[in-house]
């Protein structure tokens, strides 16, 4: 069985890959039953679309590998602490746990004044919070 840290260099590693495009080195993997179901990286400069964050790309590839709106039995890890628009999507598509590695200083969907991935003012139709955890280890990028 893999751990956390399996899951948390694959993302540094696709973080790399996107530094060295010339995007944010943000990396992603979404894992169900101890399997990497998808991966992304960012793509914001080299598609020229804000919305491709490395986890969004990730969402949208676990979403059609799986034929399923519904990722709740889905871990996400990721790089960086996700940003609202990905804190939306994660809620949106039920994804149940997320980890993460460094917080996000303005926009993170747990640490900012909008913290998306928490809050319990959401549709009634989203998902309860995911398990949040903060794997505060001496990973660097």
């Amino acid at each position: 069985m893999k751990n956390a840290h399996y899951y948390l260099e694959c993302c540094l590693t696709l973080a790399k890959q996107a530094a060295e495009k010339g995007n944010s080195p943000v990396g992603a993997v979404i894992v169900k039953d101890d399997e990497i179901i998808s991966e992304g990286e960012e793509a914001v400069k080299t598609k020229n679309d804000i919305s491709c964050h490395a986890e969004m790309e990730a969402i949208r590839q676990a979403v059609k590998n799986l034929n399923t709106n519904d990722l709740s039995a889905c871990i996400l890890y990721t790089t960086h602490e996700p940003c609202v628009m990905c804190s939306y999507a994660i809620r949106f598509y039920k994804i149940s746990e997320v980890i993460y590695l460094h917080q996000s200083k303005y926009l993170g969907g747990v640490s900012s004044s909008m913290p998306l991935l928490i809050t319990t003012e959401v549709p009634p139709a989203w998902s309860k919070a995911p398990v949040i955890k903060h794997a505060r280890e001496e990973y660097s990028i």
